[in-house]
C-alpha cells in the first residue's frame, strides 16, 4: 500500500514503555484517539513521532484497532533547539495556567519558574492544574504540537522574596536577565533591547505587572526593566510576544 505522510500534523508523543521490541511501539488512550480523530490516519499511513527526551522520526501503522495502535518506527532526528531562556512567570490565573505551560512547551522554554507577586491570589496556588500530572500533560500538548521532545522543567515558588532573594541572582549568573512590566519607573523602550542569542532570564508579572516593590526587589538581584509599550496585555499574550521579539 502506498504510504500517506501526514506531514502538515503535529507529532505523537513516545514514552519508553509504549516500546514491545525495538522499532515497535504500541498507543492506546488519547494518543490513539489523536491519531484517529485529529491525523484521521488509516492502517499503512506514516505520521512524525518522536520519544519524550529523546530523537524524532518517522512511523507507519502496522496495525489499528478500536483499541490500540501498532507502529513500527526510525528515530533519528535531533529535537528542535531549545530557548536559552529561563523563565519566571508570576502564576497566571488557574484558566490561564494551562494555556501558558503549553505555550510555554511550544515556544521551546525549557526552563520555567511559576513565582507568587501581591496580585496573585492565595487561592491560584490551590488550583489542580498545579499538580505534577496535570503540568506535565499542558507541557506535553505544547511539545506534540510544536514537534519537540524535551520537557521543560517547571518549579513552583510560592514565596516571592525568598526566591528573589536566594534563588534569582544566581540564575542570571549566565546571561542578562530582563523584567518587563508596564508600570515599572524608568523603563526603557522594547526597541533598546536587542534580539538575545545566548543565555538569558525574563521575568514577566501578572496582569497588571509587578507592584513598584517587586520590581525593585528583581531589579536588585540584577534584573534590567524594560516596556513594550503603553498597552496592558494579558499574559497569554504578552508571554509569546516577548519571547519571539526577543529570543526567536
Amino acid at each position: 500500500m502506498e504510504s500517506n505522510v501526514s506531514g502538515a500534523m503535529n507529532l505523537v508523543m513516545l514514552f519508553e514503555s509504549d516500546f514491545v521490541a525495538p522499532g515497535r511501539a504500541v498507543l492506546t488512550g488519547r494518543r490513539l484517539s489523536h491519531i484517529r480523530q485529529v491525523h484521521r490516519a488509516a492502517v499503512g499511513d506514516e505520521l512524525r513521532v518522536g520519544l519524550l527526551q529523546g530523537q524524532i522520526g518517522s512511523a507507519v501503522i502496522e496495525r489499528m484497532t478500536e483499541r490500540e495502535a501498532t507502529l513500527s518506527l526510525v528515530l533519528n532526528e535531533a529535537p528542535p533547539a531549545p530557548l536559552q531562556v529561563t523563565l519566571i512567570l508570576a502564576l497566571p490565573r488557574p484558566k490561564m495556567l494551562k494555556r501558558c505551560l503549553g505555550m510555554v512547551a511550544e515556544m521551546g522554554v525549557k526552563r520555567l519558574y511559576l513565582i507568587n507577586s501581591v496580585r496573585v491570589e492565595k487561592s491560584y496556588w490551590q488550583t489542580p492544574w498545579l499538580q505534577p500530572e496535570k503540568i506535565r500533560e499542558s507541557l506535553l500538548l505544547g511539545l506534540e504540537q510544536a514537534r519537540d521532545t524535551l520537557l521543560p522543567e517547571v518549579r513552583l515558588r510560592p514565596r516571592f522574596r525568598p526566591f528573589v532573594e536566594d534563588e534569582l541572582p544566581g540564575l542570571i549568573q549566565a546571561g542578562p536577565g530582563l523584567v518587563a512590566h508596564p508600570a515599572a519607573p524608568d523603563f526603557n523602550s522594547l526597541g533598546a533591547v536587542p534580539p538575545i542569542t545566548g543565555p538569558s532570564l525574563i521575568c514577566i508579572g501578572p496582569e497588571g505587572g509587578f507592584i513598584p516593590y517587586e520590581v525593585e526587589r528583581i531589579r536588585s538581584a540584577g534584573c534590567r526593566p524594560f516596556s513594550i509599550g503603553a498597552r496592558i496585555y494579558r499574559v497569554e499574550t504578552a508571554l509569546p510576544l516577548l519571547l519571539g521579539k526577543l529570543f526567536i
